[in-house]
């Protein structure tokens, strides 16, 4: 392609490269097609496929217990928000109450994990950037909440504890005190990293102004999240639809007035600090709902009693094993159920058809609809700024290219 300038018939000829899957700051397996003239970016085509595990289709062949841990390896870092959608979608069909004790478990769990995200979305970019140090200081933060994955279910990562009909056991002695002692402390630690960021004046010449989206286009490119409440559009699911317990609980929806990194960047800092209010207001009110230890009412049944008659002791066992290996026939139905996920709104479309496994899984990935807009995000700007650009829209290439 050939660019002709002023009168004088010069032809620039603009140039294609790779960047990625190498490239440190791909945050994935994304590959972009980058048509450059000199280093403005005059075309950004993003690639996937090279993840694809068919997790959909795998997902399929299971009992919607075998099928939970799929969702886990979705979006790897907030991997029991994934867990949540999937379990809210069954309990829909199922047509059942979940015990309020387990909800406020999920929404602490789900707060943390939004946390983790946010922690590793701002340390990333700032790396990327240059900034070293917020990065080790979030990684830190990062462990000792993952601490709190590992007592709870004693997975570091890959949880599976949330379940159809709550979770898969209850809070073990004093998890709740360390986690609000966490929650008082880790505001000191956001307020840190923020003297070292938020003023800094190489860290604003590289986020503000750089990928601007305004109000409508937020809109018709259909961004949710932060992506869209950096635009300015006050919109959450988590007040718009509650779910859990959301609607009992106080906080505040940030949103950004100019659409560009700096505004995502500053949302997911106060995102962390809304959360850890929410966390905050469940641990003060849990302790109201003990619902005498049930914290599911699917697995109950099956759960193995402590009990020394012998044939107690085996039916439990019997129900155990059946509930994990043939798992629950669900009624005929079809749902399509959303949360609002720490990269935006995730959704799962489950067609059941009175089997224990489900007819069709579908997700829904807010990362794919922002990684579409990378073409109009980096149009005309530097081929440094895709490095921004990337990092300011969340990419985690598990939900992407599932």
């Amino acid at each position: 392609m050939t660019f002709k300038k002023n009168t004088n018939e010069k032809q620039y000829k603009s140039f294609t490269i790779n960047f990625g899957p190498q490239h440190p700051a791909a945050h994935g397996v994304l590959r972009l097609i980058l048509e450059l003239q000199g280093e403005k970016v005059i075309a950004a085509d993003p690639h996937i496929g090279l993840l694809h595990r068919g997790t959909e289709k795998l997902i399929e062949q299971k009992n919607y217990i075998q099928g939970l841990p799929y969702f886990d390896r979705l979006d790897y870092v907030s991997m029991m928000c994934q867990e949540h959608v999937y379990c809210l979608a069954i309990e829909k069909l199922l047509n059942i109450q979940i015990p309020k004790r387990a909800q406020y478990i999920r929404v602490i769990f789900s707060e943390i994990t939004r946390i983790l995200n946010h922690l590793l979305a701002v340390g990333c970019h700032a790396m990327d950037i240059g900034a070293m140090t917020p990065f080790m200081w979030f990684f830190e933060e990062r462990e000792k909440l993952i601490e709190f994955y590992e007592r709870v279910c004693g997975s570091r990562m890959h949880a599976a504890y949330f379940r159809p009909g709550g979770v898969a056991e209850d809070i073990p002695i004093g998890l709740l005190d360390d986690i609000n002692i966490f929650c008082q402390k880790f505001l000191i630690r956001l307020d840190e990293a923020e003297e070292l960021l938020t003023n800094n004046r190489i860290w604003k010449e590289r986020v503000v102004g750089i990928g601007i989206v305004p109000y409508k286009d937020a809109l018709d490119w259909a961004f949710s999240g932060v992506m869209l409440r950096g635009s300015g559009v006050e919109w959450d699911l988590r007040v718009a639809f509650p779910y859990e317990i959301y609607n009992q609980v106080k906080f505040d929806i940030p949103t950004g007035s100019n659409g560009d990194c700096w505004d995502r960047y500053k949302i997911r800092m106060e995102e962390m600090r809304q959360s850890i209010s929410i966390i905050t207001q469940c641990i003060n009110h849990i302790n109201s709902f003990l619902n005498n230890g049930l914290v599911n009412v699917i697995q109950n049944k099956g759960t193995l009693t402590r009990s020394t008659d012998s044939k107690k002791i085996m039916e439990s066992l019997i129900n155990h094993f059946k509930y994990f290996s043939h798992g629950f026939k669900v009624p005929s139905s079809e749902t399509y159920t959303a949360i609002e996920a720490p990269k935006g709104e995730l959704g799962v479309f489950l067609v059941a058809d009175n089997t224990e496994k489900p007819y069709r899984c579908k997700t829904k990935s807010p990362g794919f609809n922002h990684l579409q807009a990378l073409n109009f995000l980096s149009h005309n700007h530097l081929l440094a700024d895709v490095v921004t650009l990337i990092g300011t829209i969340d990419i985690v290439f598990g939900e992407i290219d599932r």
